[in-house]
């Protein structure tokens, strides 16, 4: 698993034509805004995450991405175990300071 720098991850996402991004957080926590284009997968809820991400395209690579980067680990290491590219942002949304989330 990759773990990057919010600046070295949203820098290879917005370069990598296979991107895919990806929120770990609770529903409510992305009610405080999400990175434009993401889509929400709720690690904590354990099965429906394990049967989303069994339907992901092993093509591409996916960026992921939660409050504070250790959820979003778990979720890269899990996704990883299925095959799948998952590269981590380190410190997550607390160090996110750009104006690109969304409400």
């Amino acid at each position: 698993m990759k773990n990057l720098s919010v600046n070295e991850w949203r820098e290879a996402a917005a370069q990598d034509e296979h991107a895919v991004i990806l929120d770990v957080r609770s529903p409510g926590e992305c009610m405080e805004g999400i990175v434009e284009g993401a889509i929400q997968m709720n690690l904590m809820d354990t099965a429906a995450f394990i049967q989303g991400i069994d339907s992901l395209d092993k093509s591409k690579n996916y960026y992921v991405y939660c409050r504070s980067g250790n959820r979003s680990g778990q979720a890269c290491m899990l996704m990883e175990t299925k095959g799948l590219n998952a590269i981590n942002m380190a410190g997550g949304m607390m160090a996110w300071p750009y104006e690109t989330v969304m409400p």
